[in-house]
């Protein structure tokens, strides 16, 4: 069975919010984590809508290649381009993340705006709701509600993304795969293979072999 640890940045929390960044990280049995992001084209935003707070969180004006001085447009890839390669990766997969259903909802929506059917197994993993039940039953205390991310993540010993990587949806993608790891143990195999494969996978080729 497939494990996709996912995360997006988002135009707001709001229901018709949009996805500017997505990154999934796949993990198949006896195989290498493979590593695939994307930043979604402005014009795919609605812009006019977003949430500058929402923004500002991600630092979508730093970050997409659009607004940032780091990378050029051509980074930046439709939206219709970017979930049809989620779909693909997520396809039969069990979702993992800290609150993944946020990241669900949104792009199951955006999905079905563009005619793609989200096919992810419907049983969502959030890593917090993990962690407080490996502490109670290891007989720690666990913190009351509402629970803080980064204190749960710390107490089962995976530590939170630093400043730089910190709501970037890959940064965030490999801490729900650490904070995974930390409960269920790190599987057996190849080394993680990276983010090489993410043009290739846009373009409908193979990443290069680890």
């Amino acid at each position: 069975m497939r494990i996709c640890f996912v995360d997006t940045e988002t135009t707001s929390l709001q229901p018709g919010r949009r996805a500017w960044e997505i990154a999934i990280i796949t993990r198949d049995p006896g195989a290498a984590d493979n590593e695939w992001s994307a930043f979604v084209t402005a014009a795919d935003l609605d812009l006019g809508n977003a949430d500058p707070a929402s923004l500002r969180v991600g630092r979508f004006h730093e970050r997409h290649p659009e607004y940032g001085t780091a990378a050029g447009p051509d980074r930046a890839v439709a939206e219709a381009a970017a979930l049809a390669e989620a779909e693909r990766l997520t396809r039969g997969a069990h979702l993992v993340g800290a609150v993944p259903g946020f990241d669900a909802e949104v792009l199951a929506a955006r999905m079905r705006a563009q005619g793609i059917c989200p096919a992810w197994h419907y049983h969502l993993q959030d890593f917090e709701t993990l962690i407080a039940g490996y502490l109670r039953g290891q007989g720690q205390p666990v913190p009351p509600l509402p629970w803080r991310s980064d204190e749960l993540s710390r107490l089962a010993g995976a530590e939170p993304p630093g400043e730089g990587d910190r709501h970037t949806a890959l940064g965030d993608a490999r801490w729900a795969a650490r904070a995974w790891d930390a409960v269920m143990g790190a599987p057996a195999g190849p080394a993680p293979a990276g983010a090489a494969g993410q043009a290739a996978a846009l373009t409908g080729g193979a990443p290069p072999a680890a």
